[in-house]
């Protein structure tokens, strides 16, 4: 019963992450469909209220599963073992939840700008600001893995 529930559980955050990574890819093509005039280094555009919303989504999802891996994947690593003389598979699972959080961190950054771009009241001009979205929207995905990872590697140590 133990591995179906940790299989449904890594199939749950590797759905949440992709369906989060897509839906930042497809905020960046929203925000490309935008009218903008670009010099050189400058852009004006106009917001775009599909890629506001998608951004939004993509982020909640990204939330939803980072939280899901760490509630999941338990306080493995939570022990006063000092971590250069703790066993290879608990050094692993701290490495994948250090990944986790760095790679969440920057794709959130990344996602939180993009949406916070294409707010109704922020049309402006300015440096151009290219590929949040579709950077982030990667992320997701490499977040998945790294999300899997640390959840595997976790219930291995927990288990008897």
């Amino acid at each position: 019963m133990a591995k179906m529930f940790g299989i449904f559980a890594c199939l749950l955050i590797v759905a949440l992450d992709a369906i989060a990574g897509i839906l930042g890819i497809k905020a960046e093509a929203a925000q490309n469909q935008e009218k903008h005039l670009r010099l050189w280094l400058f852009e004006c555009k106009e917001p775009s209220h599909d890629a506001f919303v998608l951004g939004v989504a993509a982020t909640c999802l990204l939330a939803i599963a980072h939280v899901l891996a760490n509630l999941l994947g338990g306080c493995s690593v939570c022990a006063t073992d000092d971590i250069k003389k703790a066993p290879p598979s608990r050094q692993l699972s701290m490495a994948c939840l250090v990944f986790t959080w760095i790679i969440m961190a920057i794709a959130m950054g990344l996602l939180v700008i993009g949406t916070m771009a294409n707010n109704k009241s922020r049309a402006s001009c300015g440096f151009s600001h290219h590929h949040f979205f579709s950077i982030g929207g990667i992320l997701c995905f490499v977040h998945a893995i790294f999300s899997v990872a640390y959840f595997t590697t976790a219930s291995m140590i927990l288990a008897p």
